[in-house]
């Protein structure tokens, strides 16, 4: 089929799709019974997708927010077109301020990074839904990182990589949708919520720390002149509690949203009717809201489930959700995703794999000594160590580091050395290193493997065991994957992947993300550690990886131990491409 319309000079969607429609124009070529059931409305938002049911299923749902979608595009099988031509096409209409993506395989990187670039060019956000979350794809055997960098965590990185925001379900596909559409630009994450309920106020204060946003301390005039419009038993505070006197006083939010604006107290609000009825003037609270955001130019979101409540903001252009939590984590996702696309946009341009057979080539593993020459030479800094072909070398390798070592077992054949007993530490005297020297080396004779010697290097510690790996992905090139270290780093994995080339300030930030930061920061009293030095040494290890020769097939730096100070790669494992 792909053959014959070659053949004619022609592109062909398929097979296996649901087919293609455009609202904007009545082109429907497509056989779903979605668009003989409802009316469509054209919109800004575009739906692309692999799946004929989900280029229907999340329009439907945008129909039920009142929202407008111009194209339902299905590509099926691509055989020809593929999703990621389809959907830079559809970024490309000017009217297009959404594109929806629905992925099942990611065809090329290359053609990702393209997308992105004419998205955020026109200032269009992409979301995309990516289902198979699986452990499929490639494992470097000999490493950790192959383990903790699997398909779908790559998948992440990737996306992350060129400003793409991957939503984990359907409805968080669509949820962020109205506000996207504003043309909204975030400036910071400082967020003011008025209610006229306490609880609704609380619970929004919780959602806003969850969303990582800030309750900001309305204080000095704004709080003086919130104090002189509110009763004194409502509260001026952040929340904002109107009480139930916004139904005795119709005015009372009308009067307040100028004084926010004026004072410039908050990059962000958050509006909550819990309930409201008969005596609230709707009407007005929608009209103002709509004209406080269109004056300030600030986000301002708006939460109430009743229809009645909800159709009047709606109708004046307010983003309004059912609850607060959806309202707040709409905001949050503006904020982040405008985030998300700065910082991929400031990087420098990926260099995408290429089917050339190199993560498939045979790979030699390097013993720990060469490892971590291949390291040093690199400009990353290595314990101090010493190779020892003898017990009398090791003894001397002892008293030259000065105070207590450690004794490793070296052998390519044995890369894992603790599973073979080739690890003592703190040994400090010449008769104990003597003999752990002795005792390695008929253990590696015993496993049958290679004797490389013995490394006897200088006890390190620090404020945390860190881990750095790299690996050659099939489809995305080197990725580093970065995170706390130590033996537990599979069972008990915290980790983020990056996609060299990135800058020390991705790495500072993936660091950020950990669950082991608040430790790094400094806790109980330790200093904070060296974690710029970390994340030079994350940067160097991606060029690394990208340039050299012979090729790097996957690396395994653990631990790498940090403190105030700097930092020491105590132990690595380098699997690199075996030569013809």
């Amino acid at each position: 089929m792909v053959a014959a319309a070659r053949a004619a000079g022609m592109r062909m969607v398929g097979p296996n799709t649901q087919g293609l429609a455009n609202f904007g124009n009545g082109a429907v070529t497509s056989f779903s019974t979605m668009w003989m059931e409802c009316e469509p409305v054209d919109g800004p938002i575009a739906m692309v997708s692999q799946s004929g049911a989900m280029s229907a299923v999340p329009i439907g749902l945008l129909f039920e927010q009142g929202l407008g979608v111009r194209y339902s595009l299905a590509t099926g099988n691509d055989a020809d077109v593929n999703v990621l031509e389809m959907a830079t096409a559809a970024a490309s209409d000017p009217e297009i301020k959404l594109l929806l993506l629905y992925l099942e395989s990611i065809p090329r990187p290359e053609l990702l990074e393209a997308l992105a670039a004419t998205a955020h060019a026109r200032g269009v956000y992409v979301v995309a839904l990516k289902s198979g979350r699986t452990e499929a794809g490639q494992r470097a055997a000999l490493s950790h990182t192959g383990a903790l960098a699997n398909e779908d965590r790559v998948v992440d990185a990737a996306l992350e990589r060129v400003g793409i925001w991957r939503a984990r379900n359907i409805g968080e596909l669509v949820s962020a949708a109205q506000i996207y559409l504003k043309g909204w630009k975030p400036r910071g994450r400082r967020l003011v919520t008025i209610s006229g309920s306490g609880a609704t106020g609380v619970m929004s204060a919780d959602e806003a720390t969850f969303a990582n946003l800030e309750m900001v301390r309305l204080e000095g005039p704004v709080r003086q002149k919130l104090d002189a419009i509110l009763p004194t038993f409502a509260s001026a505070g952040n929340p904002i509690d109107l009480t139930a006197a916004l139904l005795s006083n119709n005015r009372l939010l009308s009067d307040i949203l100028p004084v926010l604006a004026h004072e410039n107290a908050a990059d962000n609000f958050m509006i909550g009717f819990p309930i409201a009825g008969q005596g609230y003037d709707i009407p007005t609270f929608a009209r103002d809201t709509a004209a406080f955001a269109e004056a300030t130019g600030t986000p301002v979101v708006v939460s109430a489930w009743q229809k009645m409540v909800a159709d009047p903001f709606k109708a004046e252009g307010v983003p309004t959700f059912p609850l607060e939590a959806d309202a707040i984590a709409a905001l949050a996702r503006l904020i982040d995703h405008d985030a998300l696309i700065a910082r991929a946009r400031a990087r420098p341009a990926p260099e995408w794999a290429r089917p050339d057979g190199s993560v498939t080539a045979s790979g030699r593993v390097l013993n720990e000594a060469d490892s971590l020459a291949v390291l040093a030479q690199a400009g990353l800094r290595v314990v101090p160590h010493h190779l020892c072909r003898t017990a009398a070398q090791a003894a001397t390798a002892w008293r030259n580091l000065g105070g207590p070592v450690a004794v490793k077992g070296c052998s390519a054949d044995l890369p894992h050395k603790s599973e073979y007993g080739l690890v003592r530490l703190g040994l400090d005297n010449a008769d104990a290193v003597q003999a752990a020297f002795r005792d390695m080396e008929q253990a590696i004779a015993k496993a049958g493997a290679t004797f490389d010697g013995v490394i006897v290097a200088r006890m390190m510690r620090g404020t945390r065991e860190l881990m750095i790996g790299a690996h050659r992905d099939p489809m995305f090139g080197p990725v580093v994957a970065l995170g706390d270290g130590g033996k537990y780093v599979e069972a008990m994995p915290d980790v983020r992947l990056l996609l060299p080339p990135f800058t020390v300030d991705d790495a500072v930030a993936a660091l950020k993300s950990l669950r082991c930061w608040p430790v790094l920061a400094g806790t109980r009293g330790d200093a904070p550690s060296d974690v710029a030095a970390v994340a030079e040494a994350a940067r160097a290890i991606g060029d690394l990886v990208t340039r050299a020769s012979p090729r790097i097939l996957s690396l395994d730096i653990n631990p790498l131990i940090v403190d105030a100070g700097g930092y020491a790669i105590v132990d690595a494992v380098v699997v690199v491409e075996s030569e013809a």
